[in-house]
């Protein structure tokens, strides 16, 4: 029942984010707009051609980043894990800093055609792929999750020193270029992007789905695990290739964004109150979704023509989330 809730809270949100914006349009319009009674009409092509492709970038972004931090936070045994947190938002980040900043010292960047109009997402997920083949090879040496754990910090800070660098050298257009895709946003994925965005999140949350009865039997240790003769690093894999489909596409397409994957999980623990991830990852991911809709909602400050990045509003959402589970010992339990 909590979870027919939850759909209806996420339907009323997607209702609000397509008929509230920062140009305002009155409702008639926007619902004649929907039924395609005039496609040449300025509402029709705000609510098509913006607000849907945005209202559907952000709920596949809440769902894609809730559903990976479930699985870090079981995987890691760790309450404060979250999608990024084996570098790959720090890849797909040091792969865009290559692509926007390094254009000067390496021109040939630029020069690739293919590159046209999706060189920030290709770059991006490059750098996200990297990062995730060098950890799955490391899990074959390594048999200690937490020693992935640190590995994947030090990885994230090796990428901040690099980025780093490319912004010392930077010029001022291209560090401006790369700071604004650090807020995060929604509104530069529409056709083509979309498609991409969507296929990529499917076959994600598809391998998520598959590991729910691991990933329930790893609450249990990694020790259990093994004398049930589950193979651990084939396990693993296959949870950091789910997350790097999850997180690299959303980073790839709208920026790092952070809070909403640690503190998703930990509310719908707390609403459900267990953590069998038959129920937590169809939860997460509508809460998730729910949630990003109504950032992307007050983002865009309806009736004024600011907009805020949504980076902020995620972590204005997930911070005090975040400080209640510091403060209330039980809801660490995984």
């Amino acid at each position: 029942m909590k979870r027919i809730w939850l759909l209806f809270l996420l339907l009323f949100l997607v209702a609000a984010d397509i008929f509230l914006g920062s140009v305002r349009l009155p409702a008639t319009d926007v619902w004649s707009a929907l039924l395609g009674s005039d496609p040449q009409s300025f509402a029709y092509k705000i609510v098509w051609n913006f607000r849907i492709p945005k209202m559907l970038t952000a709920l596949m972004a809440g769902m894609a980043l809730s559903v990976c931090g479930v699985q870090m936070q079981t995987l890691f045994r760790n309450p404060l894990a979250d999608p990024y947190v084996l570098g790959i938002s720090s890849g797909a980040g040091l792969g865009v800093a290559l692509f926007v900043m390094g254009a000067s010292l390496f021109p040939v960047i630029t020069a690739l055609p293919w590159l046209s109009g999706l060189g920030t997402v290709a770059f991006a997920w490059m750098g996200a792929l990297a990062v995730m083949m060098f950890i799955v090879a490391a899990s074959k040496k390594m048999k200690s999750t937490m020693g992935l754990l640190v590995l994947g910090i030090m990885i994230g800070s090796a990428g901040s020193a690099l980025i780093g660098l490319l912004q010392y050298f930077s010029d001022a257009p291209a560090l401006k270029h790369y700071v604004l895709w650090t807020m995060g946003s929604f509104s530069n994925v529409s056709g083509h992007k979309l498609v991409i965005m969507a296929s990529l999140c499917l076959a994600g949350l598809i391998l998520s789905i598959r590991n729910i009865k691991d990933l329930n039997v790893f609450l249990m240790g990694q020790t259990y695990a093994e004398s049930l003769g589950i193979s651990t690093v084939r396990v693993r894999n296959r949870i950091f290739l789910a997350t790097t489909l999850l997180a690299g596409s959303v980073t790839a397409f709208c920026g790092p964004i952070g809070f909403i994957g640690i503190a998703v999980p930990h509310i719908c623990r707390m609403i459900f109150g267990n953590a069998n991830h038959r129920t937590l990852i169809p939860a997460s991911a509508l809460l998730g979704a729910a949630l990003m809709v109504l950032a992307d909602i007050i983002s865009q400050m309806p009736g004024s023509q600011s907009v805020l990045p949504v980076n902020t509003v995620a972590a204005l959402m997930g911070i005090p989330v975040i400080i209640y589970i510091l403060l209330k010992d039980k809801a660490f339990e995984l």
